[in-house]
């Protein structure tokens, strides 16, 4: 791992901080560092003692956990400007509940815990104003709980694809998928044999056409009609 100092408005414009005015910012801002992490990295272990909490600059890193029998769950994807691990701050043990691995070269912000829970704890505005922004994170995991939980592996995997559309397409797309095809499967808790058959179908039916990684939608109208 090699650090490297960041500049201040590097993560000003995140959710996170924009609960924090500028003197906040600088506080944390003190303490940060920038980790290059090369691919398959491990960040942090599950039931490891937490001390930080992260940003992504650039790359990606999920977020996963073993299972009893030795497979890997991946609970989350996290794509640049996207924190995680801020959660563990807010709990009683500073214990970090899942593995944090990078899939590709990455980057990431490194924040210190003890530093943000002192400045919390010294403005009860910039709680309020942090309690909103993560209620709006917690309606996006109960989100994708409920697609996760209520609906079936064709339905998780076609609204996967979709979301990888920029906003207000509606005709013939082309999309590349940055992550193994193993690691989303795992995401949408799809076994990757249920995943490449669900391409298989889509793609008889003249809504995708694959090509490795790189995919075509033919008819996201049709895709979505699935919905």
């Amino acid at each position: 791992m090699k650090f490297n100092r960041i500049t201040f408005d590097e993560f000003k414009h995140i959710p996170l901080f924009q609960a924090l005015d500028d003197a906040q910012l600088e506080t944390i801002f003190s303490t940060t560092k920038k980790i290059t992490l090369p691919p398959k990295t491990t960040l942090f272990e599950r039931d490891s003692s937490a001390a930080h909490f992260y940003m992504v600059h650039s790359g990606q890193i999920k977020l996963f956990f073993l299972s009893q029998d030795g497979d890997e769950k991946v609970i989350e994807i996290i794509y640049p400007s996207q924190t995680f691990a801020e959660a563990v701050m807010f709990m009683p043990e500073h214990i970090y509940p899942v593995s944090a691995e990078s899939i590709i070269e990455s980057e990431v912000f490194r924040f210190d815990i003890c530093f943000f829970r002192n400045l919390l704890g010294n403005s009860k505005e910039t709680c309020f104003r942090l309690l909103a922004i993560m209620g709006k994170h917690l309606h996006a995991r109960v989100n994708e709980i409920d697609n996760l939980t209520l609906h079936n592996a064709t339905y998780r995997l076609v609204v996967y694809l979709l979301g990888q559309l920029p906003d207000g397409v509606a005709e013939l797309s082309a999309i590349h998928l940055s992550i193994p095809k193993n690691i989303i499967a795992s995401h949408l808790s799809i076994t990757p044999e249920t995943f490449s058959r669900i391409m298989m179908q889509l793609s008889k039916k003249a809504l995708i056409e694959v090509h490795g990684n790189d995919i075509t939608l033919l008819d996201v109208d049709g895709l979505r009609a699935l919905l």
